[in-house]
């Protein structure tokens, strides 16, 4: 589609939020002009990116809503640690947990870095992998300060009709 077709399509709703997610956004040539376009006609922007490009390339208008890959994700080598110190206090760092070591990595990993002090923490349970009721338990016994987040889109659409 093209830039304002997006544009048109998008003001069919009541709405004045976007999220643009999928893949990774931030490797789509014209995603900086969208956002542009965006912001211009006053829309509220969130930009979710699994980390693996530069952050800072993103309007500091935008909340930026980037995935710490976790051990059991097995894609923790794409990520960019320089984008821990690029986030903004209204960004949002997301860990999808499979199992309890993955918990307890997320967790040393908000220490070492210091996260909850430089942006929003979501914890996931990686849907049909680890009960969330289970990570609760967790989050809640550690008094972690986090934000627990279950993947919605996994619950609201079927697996061949996501996001339409």
């Amino acid at each position: 589609m093209k830039l304002e077709e997006i544009i048109d399509v998008i003001g069919k709703y009541d709405c004045n939020l976007v999220e643009i997610t999928g893949g990774e956004p931030l490797l789509q040539k014209e995603i900086y002009a969208l956002i542009d376009l965006l912001l211009s006609k006053k829309y509220e922007i969130l930009v979710e990116t699994n980390g693996t490009q530069n952050i800072d390339l993103i309007s500091n208008k935008v909340t930026r809503i980037m995935d710490i890959k976790t051990p059991g994700s097995n894609e923790m080598d794409s990520f960019d640690p320089k984008n821990i110190n690029r986030l903004q206090s209204k960004d949002e760092v997301k860990f999808v947990i499979c199992d309890r070591a993955d918990y307890e990595w997320s967790k040393k990993n908000i220490i070492q870095n210091d996260l909850t002090n430089k942006a929003k923490v979501l914890f996931s349970p990686l849907a049909g992998k680890l009960d969330p009721a289970m990570l609760c338990q967790w989050i809640l016994s550690d008094n972690l300060n986090v934000q627990f987040q279950i993947q919605l889109h996994k619950i609201i659409w079927p697996e061949d009709e996501k996001g339409r």
